[in-house]
């Protein structure tokens, strides 16, 4: 390890647990250490994206990212997994054939959201699916006792949501775009509604009161920020 967190733009959240705000679209992506394993919580937008976090992740840790949890199948959190050759990755039950049938539309997605065609089919033809799908939860062991809880809370933001769970003082919790801090949460065509307050009352049930709440995009927040953003969206698609 050669740098600290902040050196490299990291915001750190508690003890080998940090995330990076990434340009231009302004996804998070985070990492979690253990003794033995580190786990990437999204992947970037593109494979330049993917290799710089690949090589921060290096310098601040001194090895390998050896897990990936891919929060959505929308392509600003994972063009950038072939980047981490190696690396187990994991999604909710359903990204893998999503993402698998779906390459064309994430590559003019892309495009439409201003990223160059090349730079976009380098992305999409080096797309890596998961090859684990959790349908409920799964605990994976980093060593030396951190224990991360991959959750599927959704469908809510997509009908493919995954959260991550790091147990710690604070704990913390990686919501993906099923919570947004800077801006209003996007409903985009593949979201489910009517199920989204349900997936952010089982992020609060998992995190708790004074957990650290990560979004997909922009700055931390607490459970009162996420309380008032499920009541909104109850309010907004008519749920109770």
């Amino acid at each position: 390890m050669d740098a600290s967190w902040e050196d490299l733009g990291w915001e750190r959240l508690g003890d080998g647990v940090g995330r990076r705000r990434l340009p231009v679209w302004d996804a998070t992506a985070a990492l979690v250490a253990g003794t033995e394993g580190v786990l990437l919580h999204d992947t970037g937008s593109s494979l330049r994206e993917g290799a710089e976090l690949r090589a921060q992740a290096e310098r601040l840790l001194g090895r390998r990212v050896t897990h990936i949890a891919l929060s959505h199948p929308h392509f600003d959190h994972v063009l950038g997994t072939a980047a981490f050759a190696g690396a187990e990755v994991y999604g909710a039950v359903g990204t893998a054939e999503l993402l698998a049938e779906g390459a064309a539309r994430l590559r003019e997605d892309a495009v439409r959201h201003g990223m160059g065609e090349h730079e976009a089919t380098a992305a999409t033809d080096a797309l890596v699916v998961p090859r684990h799908q959790v349908s409920g939860e799964w605990t994976l062991d980093l060593g030396g006792g951190l224990q991360v809880l991959l959750a599927n809370v959704g469908p809510g933001h997509t009908g493919h949501d995954l959260a991550v769970l790091v147990p710690g003082s604070p704990v913390v919790v990686l919501c993906g775009d099923l919570v947004e801090e800077s801006g209003e949460p996007q409903a985009g065509p593949d979201a489910v509604p009517r199920r989204w307050p349900a997936a952010l009352d089982r992020l609060l049930e998992l995190g708790g009161e004074d957990a650290l709440y990560v979004p997909g995009h922009g700055a931390v927040v607490d459970a009162a920020f996420v309380r008032a953003q499920r009541d909104r969206l109850a309010e907004r698609f008519g749920v109770s």
